[in-house]
């Protein structure tokens, strides 16, 4: 078996004997959906970048491996990355890489949230890009259709509907402002941000439009 079987094999065990995710198979659904998702967006930075790309992978299978837990404060959330590391620790430590690259597959899963680890480390393009696909995936189709359905859009009055899209397409256009450590990465987010962007834009058109026949006599 080699190490991506393999840390999915412990991945899933370890969602599967978790008290938590017990109580919260939504969660534990999620969660898991979201880990396989940074996975495979490792993997293309990986690939097209020409980095050790099983590695990288194992790396994006084990981000989040902390979720397992309770997390009790915002404290525990902000911490997660190193939780996550350490949890993962005496896993990684039984794979087939050599110990610079165990290193700096659990250096890259500690730093992924806040860009802090409490162990020494190298940041470098193979350890950024762990946090890299996990950002990335914050932003695609999916969560960008649980961040609207969180914020409950289609209830919202239209004057607090049209100043939600004006303020999330600002947030957009900051976004394209933002470069990551890989150039493949730094693609992916831009074109996930600006088909968002494209999105929002239609909507605003069409939140507009549904007003604008008020203004009928000036079209004439």
């Amino acid at each position: 078996m080699n190490n991506i079987d393999k840390t999915i094999e412990f991945l899933e065990r370890c969602f599967d004997q978790s008290e938590y995710f017990k109580q919260e198979p939504d969660s534990k659904k999620y969660r898991l959906e979201h880990t396989y998702r940074v996975a495979n967006i490792g993997m293309e930075i990986a690939v097209k970048e020409k980095l050790n790309i099983e590695a990288l992978v194992v790396g994006c299978l084990l981000h989040d491996i902390s979720y397992i837990e309770t997390f009790q404060a915002k404290e525990d959330w902000m911490n997660h990355g190193r939780k996550a590391a350490e949890i993962a620790k005496p896993f990684v430590d039984t794979l087939d890489f050599d110990e610079k690259t165990k290193d700096e597959i659990l250096y890259g899963i500690a730093i992924h949230v806040d860009d802090l680890a409490d162990f020494s480390g190298e940041k470098n393009a193979f350890t950024q890009s762990i946090g890299d696909a996990d950002n990335i995936d914050r932003f695609d189709a999916f969560r960008f259709y649980e961040m609207l359905k969180y914020n409950q859009l289609e209830l919202l009055s239209y004057k607090e509907q049209v100043k939600f899209i004006e303020e999330q397409i600002e947030k957009c256009n900051k976004l394209l402002q933002h470069n990551f450590a890989t150039p493949t990465a730094t693609a992916l987010f831009h074109g996930r941000i600006q088909s968002n962007l494209e999105f929002l834009c239609r909507l605003q058109n069409q939140l507009n439009q549904s007003k604008s026949i008020l203004d009928w006599e000036e079209k004439i």
